[in-house]
């Protein structure tokens, strides 16, 4: 009985170590910066120039701390580059909660409703800082 107990409290404590470091690193993300890149494909006969201007007002969203918006580089050509999708967008948030906010920011549901027939395909990848 002693030692079923004693393996009971091991297990038991060993269960609680091993969450604590999730739980840890959760807390870090919720601090850490978030990058957002967004890179979209048009549809044949969108005008590029245009486009940009529509995208850019993702810019003035509430939550977005620092906004880029460009075309391809005319860098070199290699198998690791893609140089196939015509704009793409970097965006910058303080944290988590903020790139949460973005995503329900009346100006970027607007910008999703106006334009989403302009594009064949987008690409998003996040990353913390």
């Amino acid at each position: 009985m002693k030692s079923r107990r004693k393996f009971l409290q091991t297990l038991t404590v060993a269960g609680a170590a091993a969450t604590l470091p999730i739980q840890l690193m959760a807390e870090q993300a919720k601090k850490q910066k978030i990058i957002h890149q967004v890179f979209f494909w048009l549809n044949d006969g969108v005008d590029v120039q245009d486009f940009i201007k529509e995208a850019s007002a993702l810019g003035r969203c509430k939550s977005v701390d620092k906004f880029y918006i460009g075309t391809p580089a005319p860098t070199e050509a290699r198998d690791v580059v893609d140089h196939s999708y015509q704009v793409a967008c970097t965006l910058f948030f303080k944290s988590i909660e903020d790139q949460n906010t973005y995503q329900v920011d009346p100006l970027h549901l607007e910008f999703i409703e106006r334009n989403s027939n302009k594009w064949s395909a987008v690409r998003v990848y996040d990353f913390v800082i």
